[in-house]
């Protein structure tokens, strides 16, 4: 059962981790990519409820609407500037992502009063070095593309207000939570679309097929994946081999898109990753 779970769980990584890949032969903007995953990952999410003749707890739904709204416009926002942020460097974006951990750890800490350790604290420099090194700061020039930096930050910001509302939905399944997010995350960024002339002024059959695949094999497919697995792994399963992700969108950058990091881009990356890893495994000790 556990090897099932992993299985599982590792497609969904794999589906999430070659997002920028796909991205990357997409003509259309970042947001209406987003728009278009909302909508198909929620349509597919819905209907696999249906085929499964589960019904929505509507009570439960109506008691945290708000705090639902929020979320999804937050995970919108996730979106926006992570895929803005591949268009620039898949590598860098993705890594600058995942900070969130790190961040939503300090903020914890400080204003929940969550107990943080020693370890945490080294895994929090650890972090902070790792973007440096990324960044080229020590050595004085950089190759980076301040750009990706930017708005993988800016995603690492939406995903951290994800994480901490999350924290405070409980009592509904966590498909029919998703569901009712990526609604919102759609409806947030459709004013975007439609002001900022955000909607494609002619459609490429080439990127209304990865759109779609988007949609329903990375949003919708790999959700059901998601959620099936981490009902049954251990928690600190699901930390560390979360962090694949990551590491897969640093090879595709490197090998595929022959994006350039450089030596110390490398284990700067490694450092995050590494930090990352370290907050999870000694978060209880």
């Amino acid at each position: 059962m556990k090897n099932s779970a992993v299985l599982r769980y590792l497609f969904a990584l794999t589906l999430y981790g070659t997002i920028g890949l796909f991205l990357h032969f997409v003509s259309y903007s970042s947001e209406f990519v987003v728009l278009c995953r909302g909508l198909f990952g929620s349509l597919f999410i819905y209907l696999v409820l249906l085929f499964r003749k589960e019904k929505i707890d509507r009570e439960a739904v109506r008691k945290s609407l708000f705090m639902l709204a929020l979320s999804g416009i937050a995970l919108g926002l996730n979106w926006v500037f992570l895929f803005a942020g591949y268009r620039y460097g898949i590598a860098i974006s993705s890594l600058c992502n995942y900070m969130a951990p790190i961040i939503v750890v300090v903020i914890t800490s400080l204003f929940y009063k969550e107990r943080i350790n020693v370890k945490q604290i080294l895994c929090i420099v650890m972090a902070f070095a790792g973007m440096l090194l990324m960044l080229g700061i020590f050595e004085g020039n950089s190759t980076v593309d301040m750009r990706c930096v930017l708005y993988g930050s800016l995603a690492a910001v939406g995903f951290v207000i994800l994480v901490l509302i999350n924290r405070r939905i409980r009592d509904i399944p966590q498909l029919e939570k998703t569901l009712i997010q990526l609604l919102f995350s759609m409806l947030a960024v459709l004013p975007y679309v439609y002001f900022n002339n955000g909607f494609p002024k002619l459609f490429d059959l080439r990127s209304t097929l990865l759109v779609l695949m988007l949609g329903f094999l990375h949003t919708g497919v790999a959700y059901i994946f998601y959620f099936s697995s981490i009902d049954t792994l251990p928690a600190q399963s699901i930390a560390v081999l979360g962090y694949l992700e990551p590491v897969m969108n640093l090879l595709i950058g490197a090998l595929i898109l022959h994006e350039k990091i450089g030596i110390s881009g490398i284990l700067g990356a490694l450092l995050i990753i590494l930090a990352s890893i370290g907050n999870e495994v000694f978060a209880d000790k």
